[in-house]
């Protein structure tokens, strides 16, 4: 039950169009760049979330940690997902692996949400979408989830 529209998750967010949001992070608390880089700024709740869990641990991957927003009529969930394990160097940096594991672990904590996401691992991570795409929709299936692409 995938859906794809053009906008900004963020701004969607706030106006209580997700229950949960899910960005890709790497496991050294680096919330820097890209969309993550926003939700620290917006969501400071959801990087002090992140800064609790041990920085540079490998065994990160494929976990997540989340933060509660209020919101005036709505609460918006924020996942960080740790799909990479770092934030620079060549190649391909998202983990296929890790974002399966992700996914299993929204669907089972937030199942039954409208969820929204970026292209998790697809921008800065160098990740090959199609793949990523086929994760999520395998992982997600009958869920209430939609891709958001920045207009």
């Amino acid at each position: 039950m995938k859906k794809t529209i053009r906008g900004d998750l963020i701004d969607l967010a706030l106006e209580g169009r997700f229950e949960v949001i899910i960005h890709g992070c790497n496991c050294f608390c680096a919330m820097d760049a890209g969309i993550a880089k926003t939700i620290k700024k917006v969501f400071p709740k959801a990087y002090e979330v992140d800064c609790k869990t041990k920085k540079g641990a490998r065994q990160k991957l494929g976990t997540i940690s989340s933060a509660e927003i209020l919101q005036k009529q709505n609460t918006i969930t924020v996942v960080n997902g740790y799909t990479q394990y770092n934030w620079n160097g060549e190649g391909v940096l998202a983990d296929y692996n890790a974002i399966r594991s992700v996914m299993i672990k929204v669907r089972k904590l937030f199942g039954g949400k409208s969820i929204g996401y970026p292209r998790i691992g697809a921008g800065l991570a160098k990740g090959d979408w199609k793949i990523i795409s086929q994760i999520i929709e395998e992982e997600l299936s009958n869920e209430n989830h939609t891709l958001v692409v920045r207009s």
